[in-house]
């Protein structure tokens, strides 16, 4: 399996999603509580772009009459049907013998080891005459 560098940290805070396409395939990467994921973005159901539907959390119930929401913001519902899946597996909450969400390994590494060194920097010299912005190339 190929490593593809994403995105710094810092540009995926907890609770948001990145789009992208890696090798003509739509994936979405979600971060988690600090979690990273990455899921297809294309619903096994019919194909909607899945991964652009809404964060939910998971109801459970144990007696009539009580709902309890667990998970929340680690399922997500597709857009199109509201087919429910796992983020974290792929999983199915509507048809899970049957339907799964292609699910990637998402994990943050050091900035060294993504992208070894050393580094040349291009440099341009640049001065400001009477207001006017000019380039020395």
């Amino acid at each position: 399996m190929a490593r593809h560098v994403i995105a710094p940290v810092d540009e995926l805070p907890p609770g948001t999603r990145k789009f992208l396409e890696i090798d003509g395939r739509p994936i979405a990467i979600f971060n988690i509580k600090g979690e990273y994921f990455g899921l297809m973005n294309r619903c096994p159901h019919q194909g909607a772009a899945l991964c652009e539907g809404p964060l939910i959390g998971l109801a459970q119930s144990n007696n009539p009459g009580e709902i309890e929401y667990t998970k929340l913001g680690e399922i997500i519902r597709c857009p199109w049907h509201g087919w429910e899946f796992d983020i974290r597996t792929g999983q199915s909450y509507c048809d899970p013998r049957r339907f799964r969400v292609k699910a990637y390994p998402a994990h943050v590494e050091p900035g060294a080891s993504v992208v070894k060194g050393p580094y040349v920097a291009e440099t341009v010299t640049v001065r400001i005459e009477s207001d006017y912005v000019v380039v020395e190339l």
